[in-house]
């Protein structure tokens, strides 16, 4: 089975208004692995690993985002399976500190 790890940058209104835990929530429903974070600019980061076709669909999810977010921007590429390393021991998907 075919794997895809891709890193995204969501920029716009998305701090603040429950991006992360709405990521969370969406990414783990979806059985993917990875985290997210915000960052210091403003903007929310995250990496998805799974399957093509749900890694793709969760990156479309987020260019919407919650009702209380407002996205300008989504941006990704991909990344390699040490990128996961970030994640906490022994999660599936990590909500990780602001960078």
């Amino acid at each position: 089975m075919s794997r895809a790890i891709l890193q995204v940058m969501i920029r716009g209104r998305v701090q603040g208004v429950g991006y992360r835990a709405w990521v969370e929530y969406q990414a783990t429903a979806s059985g993917l692995e990875g985290w997210v974070r915000n960052r210091r600019d403003g903007s929310v980061e995250a990496l998805f690993a799974g399957p093509p076709k749900l890694v793709a669909d969760m990156v479309a999810l987020c260019r919407h985002g919650p009702p209380s977010s407002h996205v300008d921007n989504v941006t990704s590429e991909t990344a390699s399976a040490d990128e996961l390393n970030l994640r906490r021991a022994g999660e599936v998907f990590s909500v990780l500190p602001t960078v």
